[in-house]
């Protein structure tokens, strides 16, 4: 049985990578899908872990060879998610997490009709602006055009199954747990891995 994908956006300033970071950490289960990207690393950031990093000609040509499952352009960068990595895993039986925009959500479950889409928002607008001012690594400019862009992303949010809001780290993870329990118990997912019970107790899918 294929495995299932969980999809996890937010704006920038919201904490999706720190959740994912936690989440991967207490499910042992879980892998993260290592996305490609034209950004430069961040300060602590390593290749291959947090991103594939390659310059914009490599990107353009893989993207052209139908590398990706998609692609999307933010805030000048490209990002891409790799197709063989993806369609690999989920075939046997891997959970995977893709942390991407919300350009790339919308394209992942037009391919993955399935998947578990999850939103994180802010606890408000001041909140967010606070935390990437907090981060210190963008200039006033790009804050500003993360602020904006934020806006636009977060109404799309309704194109979600969840949403969760990060005021508080530890309430913010356990709902994040309790949608990926969730998914997993579909009755779907348990019969592909119980199809030995199912056919015992003569229950048939339709």
């Amino acid at each position: 049985m294929s495995g299932s994908l969980f999809i996890i956006a937010a704006p920038s300033g919201a904490g999706k990578s720190s959740l994912v970071g936690a989440l991967l950490e207490a499910d042992g289960k879980l892998e993260l899908s290592v996305s490609h990207t034209t950004r430069a690393p961040r300060a602590g950031e390593v290749a291959g872990r947090d991103y594939h990093f390659v310059d914009r000609q490599t990107f353009i040509a893989m993207r052209e060879r139908g590398e990706f499952l998609e692609s999307a352009e933010v805030h000048g960068n490209l990002y891409g998610t790799s197709r063989a990595w993806v369609e690999s895993r989920m075939a046997a039986g891997s959970d995977l997490i893709c942390e991407i925009d919300c350009q790339g959500a919308e394209q992942l479950r037009d391919v993955y009709a399935d998947a578990v889409a999850v939103f994180i928002l802010p606890p408000s607008l001041a909140e967010l602006e606070r935390r990437l001012r907090a981060r210190a690594t963008d200039s006033e400019d790009v804050i500003r055009r993360r602020l904006t862009a934020a806006s636009r992303e977060m109404a799309r949010s309704p194109g979600f199954d969840y949403a969760i809001i990060n005021a508080d780290f530890t309430v913010a993870l356990a709902q994040l747990q309790a949608v990926v329990t969730a998914a997993r118990l579909r009755v779907a997912r348990v019969a592909g891995r119980e199809p030995a019970l199912f056919s015992s107790l003569g229950i048939r899918l339709e």
